[in-house]
């Protein structure tokens, strides 16, 4: 499985407004493992960068003068990530501005044409509902270090974001649980002392937090399509 954490940064917040694209960074999963392949660009946006967008990604007109426009990089994005999956925090606004790009350029084409999408903020919601779910917020609730994230990046904002991914979902790419019954037939513990145990003190969960489980196997199932916590419980 082919998965592309993507962020963008841009010159200001609404492409109605003809706002466009300045950086595009990705991070390549296969199989939920990171391949250390990426793909990021810096783009002349042929327009100015707002004050309030300068503020967040501090990235400067002067500094975009000589990189590509987007019409120069577009076949070479679009190679990139045809056939993945995107994951992106807040899918509708980075989807929406390359939308705007690709309308721009004259080509009828859009993302959904080349690419699927899962937006890791819906994922946060399910699994956090009234909670604050930005990219810090659970950088801090699941221990992702972002302390090099002083300004947003597209780069570095997407190698966070497959972190923070990753441990959302729960690592379910294998849990080792299976084996064969007749491997396991011939291992031979006759020699092994024979302890007395304690009996197990069984703690069993509120309704609150088998709510709270219920909804975190849901959104791992929806993420993934199957759950193999759940397969294990229906079995």
């Amino acid at each position: 499985m082919r998965q592309i954490i993507l962020d963008t940064e841009t010159t200001g917040l609404e492409p109605a407004e003809g706002h466009r694209v300045i950086e595009i960074g990705c991070v390549e999963l296969i199989d939920r493992r990171l391949s250390h392949n990426h793909y990021h660009q810096y783009l002349n946006p042929e327009r100015e960068i707002e004050d309030g967008a300068l503020e967040v990604h501090g990235i400067s007109n002067e500094f975009l003068q000589d990189k590509p426009t987007f019409a120069e990089v577009v076949d070479e994005f679009l190679a990139f990530v045809r056939g993945a999956e995107l994951i992106i925090h807040n899918a509708p606004f980075d989807i929406g501005f390359l939308d705007s790009d690709l309308a721009l350029l004259g080509r009828d084409e859009r993302m959904a044409d080349h690419v699927s999408v899962l937006d890791t903020l819906d994922l946060a919601r399910d699994l956090h509902p009234g909670q604050r779910n930005s990219l810090d917020a659970l950088c801090k609730r699941y221990e992702v270090d972002n302390s090099s994230r002083m300004l947003h990046g597209a780069l570095l904002d997407s190698e966070i974001l497959a972190d923070v991914y990753l441990a959302m979902t729960g690592g379910q790419s294998d849990l080792g649980l299976s084996f064969q019954a007749a491997d396991a037939a011939e291992v031979d513990l006759s020699h092994l002392p024979k302890v007395a145990r304690p009996e197990l003190l069984v703690v069993k969960a509120t309704d609150a937090e088998r709510k709270a489980h219920e909804a975190r196997l849901k959104a791992i199932e929806k993420s993934h399509g199957r759950c193999i916590w759940k397969t294990i419980a229906d079995g």
